[in-house]
């Protein structure tokens, strides 16, 4: 858990921030930067997910003049409160004070590397001034509203910045949005995305308008920001094959869940296998995975792709089945078939540690194989899924009848 500190200004002030650090010790700094609901609950956890990130993280009590670490609900008074605060806030003295984070932060021993700035709502704005006028590395905007007011200090953004910007967002609609946009044409430096869809706040755990779909993406790439440009930088080839090497090889359960964060999931989703949290994770490795897996079991790697936190993986899985595998054929006894599928694992890592895993591949192609669903005249193939993923001249098409009728067809 993190803890409170004080920052202390120049004038001999001081002023509160929430400081959690890395199990490792050390990382590059990220100063976190508050909605209008003060350093609440949902900037405390933020906090201390980014330190499992590997960061040493602050967040200012920005409100601190008015009211010391005023910390509000989303709730109608919580909204009105935090208003009041808003309008009492200048902006040229939370960025005074950003810069006396920024400085604190800088001079921690187990500060290593650059300093970058994470900011919503209020602090989504707050984060682009700041990187427009303080010596940071890099800095994040979720949703800032009042951005579009200040784009005549947008020349001097010389730092990586990205933008969320959210479709349905009234405080920053869509004029708003397209001068941002204008703003950075030319700025190779800045990244915008816009989310579809979704509202002011859809980050934000907790609020009726948080849409986890948006937030898991923005998240992956502020990440991105971060990792390119302060780093830490992790091996996630190395992180992967470990666990994979667990799982399959030494077949050691504990050494496999070592891997994981505390509360990790797995996803079989074709057969909605898997679990949630160490406790049940654990038991259906142990129980219902490591020791139903065929002898001959083999995953080929066919493709790999590599991001700030994830990594999607093409395989093939080849195996006979000579047992029950409850993961991926629950409740059907052994057939002797062999079987090859292709297999996409998306893994999400958060810091040195596997978050989560969700495994796709086509059951029916599966069934087909093993002989419980007869092919004829289903648009599904067996074992041909396989043999075309590694061959690419094999011939396409075929479970399409009307295929030969576009013959010599002329296209428009």
């Amino acid at each position: 858990m993190g803890k409170y500190i004080d920052i202390v200004k120049a004038s001999g002030e001081t002023f509160a921030a929430y400081l959690a650090e890395p199990e490792q010790g050390s990382g590059p700094g990220l100063v976190l930067l508050q909605e209008i609901f003060g350093v609440n609950d949902y900037m405390r956890e933020t906090a201390e997910l980014y330190a499992r990130e590997g960061y040493v993280v602050l967040v200012p009590d920005l409100f601190w003049r008015s009211e010391q670490r005023v910390e509000l609900g989303y709730d109608d008074d919580g909204v009105a409160r935090g208003l009041q605060l808003r309008d009492a806030l200048d902006n040229d003295t939370a960025i005074d004070d950003i810069a006396d984070t920024v400085r604190t932060l800088r001079a921690f021993d187990n500060q290593a590397g650059g300093v970058g700035i994470v900011g919503y709502c209020m602090g989504g704005l707050l984060s682009y001034l700041s990187a427009v006028r303080l010596d940071i590395d890099c800095a994040v905007s979720y949703y800032g509203v009042g951005v579009h007011e200040h784009l005549d200090e947008a020349k001097n953004l010389q730092v990586p910045t990205a933008f969320h910007l959210a479709e349905l967002d009234a405080f920053c609609p869509e004029p708003a949005r397209t001068a941002i946009r204008a703003a950075f044409t030319d700025n190779d430096l800045v990244q915008i995305y816009d989310y579809d869809g979704v509202d002011h706040a859809f980050g934000t755990t907790g609020r009726d308008v948080f849409d986890p779909v948006a937030a898991d993406l923005a998240y992956a790439r502020t990440l991105a920001v971060l990792r390119n440009t302060i780093g830490p930088r992790y091996d996630l080839n190395a992180i992967w094959d470990n666990h994979v090497y667990h799982e399959f090889v030494t077949r050691d359960v504990p050494a496999t869940m070592a891997t994981m964060i505390d509360e990790p999931y797995v996803n079989h989703i074709p057969t909605l296998t898997g679990g949630v949290g160490q406790k049940d994770l654990s038991r259906f490795y142990a129980y219902h995975f490591v020791p139903t897996n065929p002898s001959d079991l083999k995953s080929i790697t066919l493709s790999r792709t590599v991001g700030a936190n994830r990594i999607v993986e093409e395989q093939l899985l080849c195996f006979t089945h000579d047992r029950e595998m409850d993961w991926l054929l629950p409740g059907i006894p052994p057939t002797g078939k062999y079987v090859e599928i292709p297999l996409v694992a998306i893994v999400t890592i958060e810091g040195d540690k596997l978050c989560n895993e969700h495994i796709y591949w086509d059951q029916a192609g599966v069934l087909v194989q093993i002989g419980l669903l007869e092919p004829t005249g289903l648009p599904v193939a067996g074992i041909e899924q396989a043999r075309k993923l590694v061959d690419k001249t094999l011939p396409s098409n075929e479970l399409m009848a009307k295929w030969s009728t576009s013959e010599g067809k002329p296209i428009s």
